[in-house]
């Protein structure tokens, strides 16, 4: 059997990947008199006058909410928010095994950014913070937008920003490599969704110039039709050079490639007319925009993927388990851009300069120091 076929009798079997299991014992009158009635009267009676200890005395600081309403699940498109149950629950199985953190699969029947929004924000005083996952572009840039300025606990859209963060930290380290500064490389970013656009503007705000955004259509530029408002503010600020036309005109010369769009895009003749000691970050799942061994067969000095039988994985499980740990260990408000800055350097700092190869550039997804890493920078930052 393969893993699709394993997985199905798995969730069969187990009926879904999370339970609830209580922390207290109700074993005789007392414990009941404690966790329940009259007992508990008094933490109500608390949190009613100082809200803020409803993150010490319920479960509140230690729970998440991931967030979908089924639009762009996992490479699988719009299949609906029931359809997109077992990958929430199988993200909530990893904040639990990878940050210790307990988080809630909700998954909302409706595509109306005004319903998800408030449907969000009524329930957020039961979190301690929201994973939005899987919501399609542009629709998510909306919706995070509007709960980070409504909520009072960090709103995080994964797909966006942990994806920005593993790739930033792995880009680093590559160049690093190359010898190469990221202020005189040539980026090309294929795929102008909801990843794409924030890889892009990571990588700007960590001293990129030279970076061409390219969509379907070929590239973006300004004043280019039929861009979503996303992407019209990216043009602005991408393609310095102004220039038009496909994807394998703006490969010419470049420095790195990094594909977050579909299989099979990129061949080995736009590998080879790169530069010397090209970055490929091929990353379209299950299949890349060009299969790693063709990318180093066509001369790409290091190569990496979304998937976990190559090297190099660029995996989002790097990256937000340890972001919300040390956003909800420091109580922070939000995630900021330095908190995602100080994330991206504590991956990058895991592998040592003595360490670094062409097939070793980020930690492997296992790797245990990661998490507790990454969770004490961003507290850091937070507290900055």
């Amino acid at each position: 059997m393969n893993y699709l076929e394993k997985s199905l009798i798995l969730h069969r079997e187990l009926k879904g990947k999370l339970e609830v299991r209580s922390k207290v014992k109700v074993c005789d009158r007392e414990s009941l008199s404690l966790a329940y009635t009259p007992g508990v009267a008094q933490p109500c009676l608390e949190i009613q006058k100082n809200p803020e200890l409803s993150f010490e005395l319920t479960g509140r600081g230690n729970t998440v909410a991931v967030i979908t309403d089924g639009t762009a699940v996992l490479g699988l498109g719009d299949i609906g928010p029931l359809a997109g149950m077992p990958v929430m629950e199988g993200k909530c199985v990893l904040f639990k095994e990878f940050g210790n953190i307990d988080a809630i699969p909700l998954c909302i029947k409706s595509k109306d950014t005004d319903e998800i929004v408030r449907t969000v924000a009524l329930i957020s005083g039961s979190f301690g913070g929201i994973n939005l996952e899987d919501i399609a572009a542009p629709r998510c840039f909306e919706i995070e937008r509007r709960l980070k300025e409504i909520c009072d606990i960090p709103v995080f859209h994964d797909d966006q920003h942990g994806t920005a963060v593993v790739v930033l930290a792995a880009i680093k380290n590559s160049l690093k490599l190359a010898g190469k500064k990221i202020e005189n490389t040539k980026i090309v970013v294929n795929g102008a969704g909801s990843a794409g656009i924030a890889i892009s503007k990571l990588l700007l705000f960590s001293g990129a110039v030279n970076l061409i955004l390219c969509d379907k259509n070929g590239v973006i530029y300004e004043g280019m039709p039929g861009l979503n408002p996303e992407q019209e503010k990216m043009s602005k600020i991408t393609n310095p050079g102004k220039l038009k036309g496909r994807l394998q005109d703006a490969m010419m010369g470049a420095d790195v490639f990094i594909g977050v769009s579909a299989p099979d895009l990129v061949n080995a003749d736009m590998i080879k007319s790169m530069a010397d000691k090209s970055i490929v970050f091929a990353m379209a799942n299950p299949v890349p925009e060009i299969m790693p061994e063709k990318a180093k067969l066509a001369g790409a000095y290091i190569v990496g993927s979304g998937r976990s039988d190559y090297a190099n994985q660029i995996n989002n499980v790097l990256a937000f388990p340890g972001i919300f740990r040390g956003a909800l260990d420091s109580r922070a408000k939000e995630i900021s851009r330095e908190m995602m800055l100080a994330a991206s350097d504590a991956i990058a700092s895991l592998v040592s300069d003595e360490e670094l190869t062409p097939e070793y550039v980020i930690p492997a997804a296992f790797d245990k120091r990661v998490h507790g890493a990454v969770a004490k920078a961003v507290a850091a930052a937070a507290k900055k």
